[in-house]
């Protein structure tokens, strides 16, 4: 298996430090508000490797933090009236419902920072005795120019970094790129705790340095996020890490590319800034899981109604595939002869070229393409109908890869047990209009079905439900 890592600009062979084990970390969300479709394609993404290694037979710690203290959360708490604390904990609850919609599963640890002040606050101190941090009036920094190396996982030129307007003005600092470790608070805001230099909160990048040493180890084998947080965000837990330890933060360092929207930048003020419950209401989650894994993970995404709508008609096609061959596994009284035996084995070439794209830096797009490929042998197998036998083989790859991409998880709405009672009836009344040779009639029903998203197949086995 071989991985992109930004921190070499190649390719590696991706060898974790203890053998059948992989401990990875990746940055969650600032609980202030629902999470949008550009937070979105790293939860999909990640939580993807993470099923991927499993798959290979890995035992994963993945580490997913949730960032519970911020000024956004502060502002939010003023906007609704409540404390900080029940923001956090508002909007933890609501990333949850959404996640799951994505097929997104709880990560092995959510660390809050709340949970973790005392980490905070020694691993600060830590940093302070080593000669790579300084405090001024209740606050401390980060001293960058201590630590050589300083801009190498971002490429950035600290000469013009230095006078570069994405660094937060302060003229107290010894340097503009320093960044905060602690701040003290201010007045009103209702987050703070003691420490040694004042009542006041973490800065946001100490926080997942402290969260990854104590959840995962000092070095991890996968740091993972979205390619907005090269800089200064990861850039700075290189840094802080490096200087409290002496060792390398991660070995890997893995993140995806920006999501456009209709070709523009999301932006609020564009009008185009669409959160994951809002697209909820139009799509189904699988089919915006889909969308997020039909690229490569490091290519940038333009989101669409065109590519959403492309990618609904997709995965319908995947859970066709699965309903034909539950139908006939179920169903059919067909003798399981050589010549399936022979074309089922045949279709583990599929896997095998599954894995091989998901080797290569996790290509879930040509991943997909490879299941799509199993689909059309399947389908040209199956076409005069097939054995149970064979349908159940069949079935248990599609399923097998699919899990892999989290898709085709959900419980099926087809099958005869699982309709309304009102389509039921409809469909014995058809049976019996054709018994009756009352065409007209049969018709009638099949086409008012179909208006509401069920297809009728009438095959040897008898009646097949297709849900649209």
């Amino acid at each position: 298996m071989r991985v992109y890592n930004t921190l070499t600009r190649k390719k590696e062979e991706f060898i974790p430090q203890r053998d059948g084990a992989v401990g990875m970390y990746v940055c969650g969300p600032t609980v202030y508000n629902y999470f949008h479709i550009g937070n979105a394609r790293p939860f999909v993404v990640f939580d993807t490797l993470r099923r991927y290694l499993e798959y290979r037979g890995y035992d994963v710690n993945y580490v997913q933090n949730f960032t519970d203290v911020d000024d956004k959360i502060l502002n939010r708490a003023a906007e609704e009236g409540i404390s900080s604390l029940e923001v956090g904990e508002k909007y933890i609850d609501e990333y949850f419902k959404d996640a799951r919609a994505l097929g997104v599963r709880p990560a092995t640890v959510h660390p809050k920072v709340t949970d973790n002040i005392e980490t905070i606050i020694a691993l600060v101190q830590k940093i302070i005795a080593n000669g790579h941090a300084y405090e001024i009036d209740g606050d401390v920094y980060f001293d960058t120019a201590s630590y050589p190396g300083y801009g190498k996982l971002s490429g950035q030129n600290i000469d013009e970094l230095r006078a570069g307007a994405r660094v937060d003005p302060d003229e107290r600092k010894k340097n503009p790129l320093d960044f905060a470790l602690w701040k003290k608070a201010k007045e009103g805001e209702d987050l703070s705790w003691d420490s040694p230099w004042s009542a006041g909160r973490p800065g946001w990048h100490i926080e997942c340095s402290a969260m990854s040493n104590r959840y995962v180890g000092e070095t991890l084998d996968i740091h993972g996020g979205g390619q907005d947080l090269i800089f200064p965000h990861h850039e700075n837990e290189v840094a802080q890490s490096g200087a409290a330890t002496g060792k390398k933060l991660a070995n890997y360092w893995m993140h995806n590319g920006y999501i456009t929207i209709d070709d523009e930048k999301m932006s609020k003020s564009k009008g185009n800034f669409f959160t994951v419950r809002d697209i909820l209401k139009k799509y189904d989650g699988e089919v915006i899981r889909y969308f997020l894994l039909a690229g490569q993970y490091r290519t940038p995404i333009n989101f669409s109604e065109k590519l959403m709508e492309q990618s609904g008609q997709a995965l319908a096609r995947m859970h066709n595939a699965k309903i034909n061959l539950e139908f006939l596994s179920e169903k059919s009284g067909v003798p399981f002869t050589d010549d399936e035996k022979a074309a089922l084995e045949g279709l583990g070439v599929y896997r095998e070229r599954f894995m091989a794209h998901m080797d290569d830096d996790l290509n879930t797009a040509d991943a997909i393409s490879d299941i799509f490929e199993l689909i059309a042998a399947v389908n040209t197998q199956i076409k005069d109908g097939a054995s149970a036998e064979y349908a159940e083989g069949a079935l248990d790859i599609l399923l097998e890869l699919s899990h892999v991409l989290g898709l085709l998880e959900a419980d099926e709405k087809g099958g005869e047990g699982e309709e309304s009672p009102e389509i039921l009836a409809l469909i014995e009344e058809r049976q019996v209009a054709r018994a009756e040779k009352n065409w007209t009639r049969a018709d009638e029903i099949r086409d008012l079905l179909k208006a509401q998203g069920v297809t009728l197949k009438d095959t040897p086995q008898g009646v097949q439900i297709i849900k649209e």
